[in-house]
């Protein structure tokens, strides 16, 4: 199932329903062909979320972003935010092909696009988002060891996570220790 968020909400509607608005103002080959794209964004993955950025921007993201559509005068764009990284087997990309992160498929009228290998390169962006995508922290009672001591004045105790981090709390020396760990 596909969840519609709404960036810099605007009347009320959905993400989804924009895109579904943007498509129907765009009554010529284009507005066939994104949602042809966004057909078949949407099929690779059941997770995929539609976004609306960038003052009228159709953006899929899962775990980060996947890619952005967006309509021009003489052809629809797929944008991949990191598409440098993502292996083109099917040779799909066909802009940007220098640069060092994004890729594009801008798609002219007449052309034809392969669903499977598009579906391919959206699979790849989510594996592409989910690698580099940083762990949770926690805060586990596992992840610390404790080191109480008591000093003349103060009393202390030292946590040491499996992180190599340390935090020390101190109270004054009249605070029992006597329950702390040690």
């Amino acid at each position: 199932m596909k969840i519609s968020m709404s960036s810099n909400d605007e009347g009320g509607a959905s993400a989804s329903e924009r895109i579904d608005a943007r498509i129907r103002e765009l009554d010529d080959w284009r507005g066939k062909t994104l949602a042809s794209l966004r057909k078949t964004i949407l099929d690779a993955d059941p997770e995929i979320i539609e976004e609306w950025k960038w003052m009228g921007s159709p953006v899929w993201s899962r775990d980060g972003m996947i890619a952005v559509g967006n309509a021009h005068k003489d052809k629809v764009k797929l944008t991949f935010s990191h598409g440098a990284s993502l292996p083109d087997p099917d040779r799909l990309f066909n802009n940007g092909l220098n640069g060092k992160v994004w890729r594009a498929i801008d798609v002219s009228e007449g052309d034809v696009i392969d669903a499977d290998a598009l579906k391919a390169l959206v699979r790849a962006a989510i594996a592409y988002n989910r690698a580099k995508k940083k762990p949770a922290r926690s805060a586990k009672a596992k992840d610390w060891s404790v080191q109480a001591s008591d000093h003349s004045d103060r009393a202390a105790i030292t946590l040491f996570s499996s992180a190599q981090r340390r935090m020390t709390v101190s109270a004054p020396a009249s605070v029992s220790t006597s329950a702390w760990p040690g």
